[in-house]
């Protein structure tokens, strides 16, 4: 097969060649892309789901739609080594700049970069290392308290009234949500419920790991009603078969049936998994049929990638200890597990392990599914630790 038409896009955020079964959240941002516009209430979205469903896929689908409406966006991915005033102000910034292109410079449009001076200032914002300031006046009194909680609802504000004022609407996206500390994690819903009480033209569309509804609860009481937690999970059958089949035949191939079953089997429908095996199954085949035995030769090649590729990067950045206690937790099979049977397995008290199991938490390798349960963050991770540590005891001598 041409491996220069292969349709199968298998990457970090890549967009796949047929976005299927999603539908339901792209309807439920619309509506609340159009409803915001409209200065109606309604719940921003937070995109909850495992790594590899294709979150970022969405957030990207999401965005595209809304400035082909001609909306405004300002995309953001949130990591720890980057604090999230950081992050805003320079798309900010520009959107500002391109609120001013709209009509000429008027009132709203110099407030808000007013206000994100005095942001910038009372905050001391660095971008690049370097002091980051514009040649405007701050606006004394608004946002410049050094507060987070109280500066980002302000400039919040002042940015939403000035789009209010040119007529349009901003979305704001952002990748990793979990990955906020908790006083940003506070400060962005209290920003938000400002926005949401004065019904300013700004939605938020974020996207992270299944604990995002227990961190933004622990935050503030008032974020499950501020947010609606969508839940991005693996594909069903028939649409883990539309995604591989629908490309392949508009580049003139064809799966076979009981390919697109085994590949399903192997993959339990996790769309990243789905492109990776499509990706090298089609380049193994000969075509333009793509049958069960090309699909039995490209799973060990697809199996090895995704080793040294997806889950190995997570892997290698642990310390002995923790690849220890993730080590155990595979041994224990598919998930969700139970925290003392975890305990149990390694012979120690559960007490013991709660500093390692908060860091992995924290870390975003496994999340709390329930009280007294764990799981895996990455599908499919615990068959990747018994495949690079085949034998625990040897692990634990390490």
């Amino acid at each position: 097969m041409d491996v220069i038409a292969n349709p199968f896009s298998p990457g970090a955020g890549a967009p796949p060649p047929e976005l299927v079964g999603r539908s339901e959240i792209l309807e439920r941002a619309d509506i609340l892309m159009a409803r915001v516009r409209r200065q109606r209430a309604e719940q921003s979205l937070m995109l909850t789901g495992l790594r590899g469903v294709g979150k970022t896929v969405l957030l990207n689908e999401i965005g595209r739609k809304a400035r082909a409406a001609g909306y405004h966006t300002i995309s953001l991915e949130a990591h720890t080594g980057k604090n999230l005033a950081a992050l805003l102000v320079p798309p900010v910034r520009e959107l500002l700049y391109d609120l001013n292109r709209l009509a000429g410079l008027n009132h709203q449009v110099k407030r808000g970069l007013a206000v994100l001076q005095s942001f910038v200032g009372a905050l001391r914002v660095k971008i690049s290392d370097i002091e980051f300031s514009m040649d405007i006046e701050p606006f004394v009194g608004a946002a410049d308290s050094g507060d987070m909680e109280a500066d980002l609802p302000r400039l919040f504000q002042a940015v939403a009234e000035a789009a209010l004022e040119k007529g349009t609407l901003i979305i704001l996206l952002i990748d990793e949500v979990q990955y906020l500390s908790k006083l940003e994690f506070s400060a962005l819903i209290m920003a938000m419920h400002r926005i949401q009480q004065q019904q300013l033209p700004l939605a938020l569309i974020g996207a992270g790991l299944p604990i995002l509804p227990a961190l933004a609860g622990q935050s503030k009481s008032y974020a499950e009603r501020l947010f609606a937690y969508p839940s991005v999970g693996p594909l069903s059958q028939a649409d883990a078969s539309k995604a591989l089949q629908d490309p392949a035949q508009a580049a003139g191939a064809l799966f076979t049936e009981d390919a697109l079953e085994e590949i399903f089997r192997i993959t339990e429908g996790y769309p990243y998994f789905v492109q990776e095996l499509g990706y090298i199954s089609w380049n193994q085949a000969h075509g333009p049929s793509i049958a069960l035995p090309d699909i039995q030769t490209a799973t060990p090649m697809a199996i090895d990638r995704l080793d040294a590729n997806f889950f190995r990067v997570r892997f290698d950045r642990l310390a002995p200890s923790e690849k220890t206690f993730l080590r155990a937790i595979a041994e224990l099979g598919a998930g969700p597990y139970r925290f003392r049977d975890v305990a149990t397995g390694m012979g120690v008290e559960s007490s013991t392990l709660g500093p390692v199991r908060a860091k992995m938490i924290k870390e975003g390798m496994i999340y709390s599914p329930a009280h007294g349960l764990l799981n895996f963050t990455v599908p499919l991770f615990d068959g990747f630790l018994r495949r690079i540590i085949p034998d625990q005891a040897i692990l634990d001598e390490d």
